[in-house]
């Protein structure tokens, strides 16, 4: 890609920050809207997606949360399930970051937007997720400072909001200056990018660190009540956000004209190598820990992969996972994997369904069965839930599909304030 040009090239006639700056937001919104049949078509088959999901969630706002499967037992289902597999994605995304800034990688820096871009895509969805958990989102103000009772530092929860809505802003803010620096055709500022640039790989840990506390310090839910849980969520996050960034490059490569190094997809599969194996260490450790040791306290994790008095719901989902991690993982482990596109997305793809499944049905729901007062209620997701949580899929990847189509060819030069300047000069 084509590096950003000198501040002292830029051409006389251009105009300074004050009318350039809302040229360049119409810009992106004129880009946002423009593309082949391919585009469209896929634009109008998230549309309809997301249109289906906000119609099953306006019934569940109407109906109540009793249209779902979630139980006074089982509170938390299919949408906090989503919610922490995508605080690890979001999180992955700083896998861009790091090699870009830490250790100066040029292929990286060419293609760090991409990340930058997965983790406002994903923060989104995050929040989505919360919302429709929320059996009445019209309350949401009672957790606001000065209106309701914050309860921070207390509370997990506020620590939990105050790191997604901070990496949110972070990310907004590097994506932001770094494209409309790109567009001016100036080279950005460091002192206004870099320091945020390092807080947001600080953030990025911390915003599934705080995720892995809430689930830790609840004392009632001896399942989760392990001090793995914390690195097992940093460690998956950095198996499922390159695996998709993966799957993004690949998919930009091979569907547009920009050109994709094989040197960050060579990095981000050396991640993924590393990552993957110690997920199933610790998976392991975890599994002989409950098993080995027995006692009460194991029930949950009985449940999960064997069934417990014969209920078993759960059992085919982290089989499945557990399945799709070992043969991502001997895909990934193949010397020549990067040489092989189908291999590489069908490794990705594995490794990313995998993992959702872990850190979903396989972390979530088991944690409340059985119960508190030792009944075993099961839960399974229904239409409503289903159809939600596609929704809101499909609103995040539409998020992401317009990011990748106003950033990329900003970043390679191919849309600039100067050419606009020259075709209506």
């Amino acid at each position: 890609m084509n590096k950003p040009a000198p501040e002292n090239a830029l051409s006389p006639h251009i105009p300074g920050h004050l009318n350039s700056y809302p040229r360049f937001i119409w810009r992106m919104m004129v880009m946002a809207t423009e593309g082949n049949w391919l585009f469209y078509a896929w634009m109008i088959g998230l549309s309809a997606i997301a249109l289906v999901g906000l119609n099953a969630w306006a019934t569940q706002v109407t109906m109540g949360m009793g249209v779902t499967n979630m139980t006074d037992h089982v509170s938390w289902g299919l949408y906090i399930a989503n919610f922490t597999f995508m605080v690890g994605l979001a999180a992955g995304g700083v896998m861009m970051v790091i090699p870009a800034y830490l250790y100066h990688d040029h292929d990286m820096h060419d293609v760090v937007i991409i990340g930058e871009l997965l983790a406002i895509a994903a923060i989104v969805m995050c929040i989505s997720f919360v919302v429709v958990d929320l059996g009445r989102p019209d309350r949401f103000w009672h957790m606001l400072p000065g209106i309701g009772k914050f309860h921070f530092p207390v509370s997990m929860l506020t620590w939990d909001v105050i790191v997604l809505n901070g990496y949110l802003l972070l990310n907004l803010h590097i994506c932001g200056y770094l494209l409309y620096k790109r567009y001016r055709g100036e080279r950005p500022n460091p002192k206004f990018y870099i320091p945020v640039v390092f807080l947001s790989i600080g953030w990025a840990i911390s915003i599934h660190t705080v995720t892995a506390f809430l689930y830790q310090g609840l004392g009632g839910r001896p399942f989760w009540n392990t001090a793995l849980l914390a690195p097992r969520f940093l460690t998956s996050a950095f198996v499922s956000g390159p695996a998709f960034i993966i799957l993004a490059l690949e998919a930009i490569r091979y569907l547009s004209d920009y050109k994709v190094g094989d040197g960050a997809i060579r990095i981000l599969v050396n991640i993924m190598r590393v990552t993957i194996l110690i997920n199933l260490l610790m998976l392991a450790s975890e599994v002989f820990t409950e098993f080995y040791t027995g006692g009460s306290h194991t029930a949950a994790a009985h449940y999960l992969y064997f069934g417990l008095h014969g209920h078993n719901a759960l059992v085919p989902w982290i089989w499945s996972s557990i399945a799709l991690t070992i043969l991502a993982a001997i895909l990934l482990m193949r010397p020549n994997v990067t040489q092989h596109p189908v291999m590489l997305i069908l490794a990705c793809g594995l490794a990313f369904a995998g993992i959702w499944i872990e850190k979903g049905m396989g972390l979530i729901i088991p944690g409340f069965i059985p119960s508190t007062l030792h009944e075993i209620v099961e839960y399974t997701p229904n239409g409503i839930e289903w159809r939600v949580t596609a929704g809101i899929w499909a609103a995040g990847l539409m998020i992401y599909t317009i990011a990748i189509r106003v950033a990329m060819p900003i970043f390679s030069g191919e849309v600039s304030l100067e050419k606009d300047a020259e075709k209506h000069a």
